[in-house]
C-alpha cells in the first residue's frame, strides 16, 4: 500500500508540474521547437529547473542502499543502442514534433477533456498495444546493434 499511496503522490506532483509549467499545452511545444518563427524560449527554463532537481534526485538515491518503498532498485541494464531504441526515439521526437505532446503531458491533459487530447492518448494507447502484440510476436529473434 505503501508503494501505491508514494506512486500517486509522484504522479499528482508530476503531473501539477506539468501543468504548473504549461507543458501540458501542446501550442507551448510547438511554440518552442519553432526556432525560426515565433519561437517560445520558456521551454527552457522548465528544462533548465528539472535537470538540476533530477540531478539532486539521482545524488540522494546513489546514498540509499534501497528505495524507501522497494527492496531493490531497478536499474537499466542494457547500454547498447540498437535498432528499436533508435526507432523508438526517432518515432518519439517526430510525434512531439507534430502535435507538442508526449505520453506524461497527454495524460495529465486529459482531465480537461479536449478531444484532440483524448484522440492522442487513444491513438497512442493502440499504438502500445500494437509494439506489444508485435514485440512478442517477434521477441525470439536476436536484435541487431547499430
Amino acid at each position: 500500500m505503501r508503494s501505491v499511496l508514494a506512486a500517486l503522490v509522484s504522479g499528482l506532483l508530476f503531473g501539477l508540474g506539468l501543468t504548473v509549467s504549461q507543458m501540458i499545452n501542446p501550442a507551448k511545444v510547438t511554440g518552442f521547437l519553432d526556432l525560426f518563427g515565433d519561437w517560445d524560449p520558456s521551454l527552457v527554463l522548465v528544462m533548465a529547473t528539472a535537470i538540476p532537481v533530477t540531478a539532486l534526485g539521482y545524488a540522494v538515491a546513489r546514498r540509499r542502499r534501497s528505495p524507501i518503498c522497494s527492496s531493490d532498485f531497478n536499474l537499466p541494464t542494457r547500454t547498447q543502442i540498437d535498432w528499436p531504441l533508435t526507432a523508438g526515439a526517432v518515432l518519439f521526437g517526430v510525434g512531439w514534433g507534430l502535435v507538442g505532446y508526449c505520453p506524461g503531458p497527454a495524460v495529465a491533459a486529459l482531465g480537461f477533456g479536449n478531444p484532440a487530447t483524448v484522440l492522442f492518448v487513444g491513438s497512442m494507447l493502440v499504438g502500445m498495444g500494437t509494439y506489444s502484440g508485435l514485440n512478442s510476436l517477434f521477441s525470439r529473434q536476436p536484435r541487431h546493434a547499430l
